[in-house]
């Protein structure tokens, strides 16, 4: 990944996603990351990091796909 989306990933995704309401889904991400033995944690935030940039690029595709068709 660029230097430019791993630090879009540090000081706008990450804290944004951080003060969302995960919802259903909180229950799942502390049961992943109680049982994370201490060398998995960085493996899982490098996963997290990944998704969540390639998440937001499928974002913008997406909506730019649609503004051609207005």
């Amino acid at each position: 990944m660029s230097d430019f989306l791993l630090w879009l990933h540090a000081h706008y995704i990450c804290p944004h996603l951080k003060t969302i309401d995960r919802g259903d889904y909180d229950a799942h991400f502390d049961l992943v990351e109680s049982d994370l033995s201490g060398c998995s944690q960085p493996s899982f935030d490098r996963c997290l990091e990944f998704t969540a940039v390639h998440a937001f690029l499928l974002g913008l595709r997406t909506g730019e796909g649609l503004s051609h068709t207005r």
